[in-house]
């Protein structure tokens, strides 16, 4: 299987990683962190204005029509910088419209969105077990609308964001709908999380709603999946940069007048995070083009994420060991890595929650066939 990128991709992921590189300085970072909203708002319209936020998008609404993949290049270049923008719920958010909002919406919502002037994120999680596709919020026919209630639980990045997808039951299936954030029946308790971000948790009463296709109709199904994706290339771009700092930190300081990068326990804990990430990366490529061909998506989409979690929590571990006590010091850029490591692997349910998962759907598998 060749997971080449082929020149698009190639000159997304180049110019990705300039503008990543020279915004996501260590004191641009520490500015952000003591924000109000904790989001680069510099940053993010400079990505709109070189069109990566459009990239992904269909050429009709503004975008460049490189899909998932295009999604997945541009966020593995912002996991090496941890730069605090909300592209993955934003654009995913954008896409899923594209994929299953009806005309209307596409034409109302994604030429703006494309252009970075509005902003989107994702309302997937609740409290308790209860995972994206069998949330505990409800939603009622409202006439053409609806009217949703319950809670959804660690929103990200809802600053700026005009509107939220959520996912909520209905008499026919679960459903995928477009709410406004400052809708009558909605409400927001702020919620730190271990990354900085601002999230929060989003109480709904009876608050307004549009569906996204038809509820039951797998739009749910097609979020979840290419959340886990994008969660994985974002992983995958962390661990890249925790390792990166490793190799940087290990060859110039010296124990007993050798480089520390030449001890051989050192090299071992090094060559085991290269190999988590060499899964990662591997993984990833192939849940994007099963997702991109419409094959065996559910299982591809969590073993991608359970490398993510698993693979990517070991890396960014390893790199903190390494570091010694200057690790856990947050004048030090690695901290950073740590942290987003640690929160990315839980999002969406963590590596146990994943394997429980396949382990149903390859049983499902076993049944059928």
């Amino acid at each position: 299987m060749d997971f080449s990128l082929g020149e698009e991709l190639e000159a997304l992921r180049d110019l990705a990683h300039e503008i990543f590189t020279d915004h996501a300085t260590p004191e641009r970072l520490r500015e952000v962190e003591t924000s109000a909203t904790r989001v680069d708002d510099k940053l993010w319209n400079d990505l709109a204005g070189t069109g990566l936020l459009a990239a992904p998008l269909p050429e009709e609404t503004g975008g460049a029509g490189l899909g998932l993949a295009a999604l997945c290049v541009i966020l593995e270049q912002q996991g090496r910088s941890v730069a605090p923008v909300p592209v993955w719920p934003a654009v995913l958010a954008a896409l899923a419209l594209a994929a299953h909002g009806s005309a209307p919406q596409r034409a109302a919502l994604l030429p703006s969105a494309a252009d970075g002037t509005a902003r989107f994120t994702l309302a997937l999680e609740e409290f308790g077990p209860a995972g994206p596709r069998e949330p505990r919020t409800g939603a009622t026919p409202d006439g053409p609308a609806w009217r949703i209630s319950g809670t959804k639980a660690v929103v990200p990045a809802p600053a700026g964001a005009g509107r939220v997808l959520v996912t909520a039951a209905t008499g026919t299936g679960t459903g995928l709908f477009l709410v406004r954030s400052d809708a009558p029946g909605v409400s927001w308790t702020s919620a730190e999380t271990t990354s900085h971000d601002l999230s929060a948790h989003l109480t709904l009463d009876g608050a307004p709603a549009e569906a996204v296709g038809a509820p039951g109709s797998g739009a749910v199904e097609w979020i979840t999946e290419r959340a886990g994706a994008a969660l994985a290339a974002l992983q995958l771009g962390v661990a890249q940069g925790a390792l990166r700092h490793a190799a940087e930190h290990l060859g110039a300081r010296e124990q007993f007048g050798r480089p520390l990068a030449t001890f051989q326990a050192v090299r071992h804990q090094l060559a085991d995070c290269l190999i988590d990430i060499e899964a990662m990366r591997v993984t990833l490529w192939q849940a994007v083009t099963a997702l991109e061909d419409g094959e065996d998506t559910e299982r591809a989409a969590l073993v991608a994420k359970w490398w993510a979690d698993e693979g990517g929590l070991d890396v960014v571990h390893r790199v903190q060991h390494v570091h010694g006590g200057i690790g856990v010091d947050t004048d030090y850029p690695v901290h950073r890595h740590f942290l987003w490591g640690r929160q990315i692997a839980t999002t969406l349910g963590g590596a146990s929650a994943d394997l429980s998962r396949l382990g149903e759907v390859l049983a499902r598998g076993t049944v059928a066939s």
